[in-house]
């Protein structure tokens, strides 16, 4: 038995990464997952993945975050089989950077409505739900960049900033409910498709380095000397959805090993 056995968990931007290691923590623990992502077929073939290996019931649902359509149908969707929706992660976001007098400001809008807008979408049609049953728990996935500010970053860095403080916001209105809402602050995710894939690649190019003089630059920032995983995440999500943070809302847990301590 897990400790959410017969939850009902929903997960935004779930079909890779960060967000397929979450659907599968949380099928783990016992929940019923729905994985929603804009890939349609990236979602079926994860939730296809981790009802096989976990036996719990997992489906993979179409959303982009960013239209209110979309939201409030897969938000629907998801509470239609028990009746309930127990617990939402809105991991959904996309990262472009440049320098601020460079941003095409139709990037920097982008950032802006799928990380920002894409969460007040999610939260609002979660927490309807949420506040007539009378208890959930909704999980911003946000950033260290949500906490300090972030080199030629700033349409990143703002959206994650925006999301401490409607989290908060959404923490206060829904407080009287037994409605919780907290984000997650990671530190950099050194072995993700982000890095492994991309990053390295344009920081070695950029700088001069090897992409392995890269990734140790990167964690010579950390005290804690090693980058974050997809297990440190999900422990922390684990955690805060389960009643063991029952008198925790409005909270962004920094989980950088040190590297941001506000």
């Amino acid at each position: 038995m897990g400790e959410l056995e017969g939850k009902t968990a929903l997960v935004t931007g779930g079909a890779q990464g960060l967000g397929a290691a979450i659907c599968e923590r949380l099928a783990r623990e016992g929940c019923s997952v729905v994985v929603a992502d804009l890939n349609d077929q990236g979602a079926k073939q994860t939730a296809g993945r981790i009802e096989g290996a976990t036996g719990n019931r997992c489906v993979g649902l179409h959303v982009d975050v960013t239209s209110e359509d979309d939201v409030k149908k897969v938000v629907d969707s998801a509470a239609i089989g028990s009746g309930r929706l127990d617990i939402v992660v809105s991991n959904a976001g996309i990262l472009i950077a440049d320098e601020i007098t460079e941003f095409p400001a139709e990037k920097w809008k982008l950032v802006m409505d799928v990380n920002l807008y894409g969460y007040f979408l999610v939260a609002k049609h979660a927490g309807s739900i949420m506040k007539q049953q009378k208890s959930g728990v909704i999980i911003q996935i946000n950033s260290k960049s949500g906490k300090k500010g972030s080199y030629k970053n700033s349409a990143y860095s703002a959206s994650k900033f925006g999301g401490i403080g409607l989290t908060q916001s959404i923490a206060l209105d829904l407080a009287e409910y037994g409605v919780r809402v907290n984000a997650i602050c990671p530190g950099n995710l050194l072995d993700s498709p982000l890095w492994t894939d991309s990053l390295y690649k344009q920081y070695a190019k950029k700088w001069g380095m090897t992409e392995e003089q890269v990734r140790q630059k990167y964690i010579d920032q950390v005290p804690m000397k090693r980058g974050c995983t997809y297990e440190d995440i999900c422990n922390v999500t684990a955690f805060l959805a389960s009643d063991r943070s029952s008198y925790m809302t409005g909270q962004a847990i920094n989980v950088t090993g040190g590297q941001e301590m506000r």
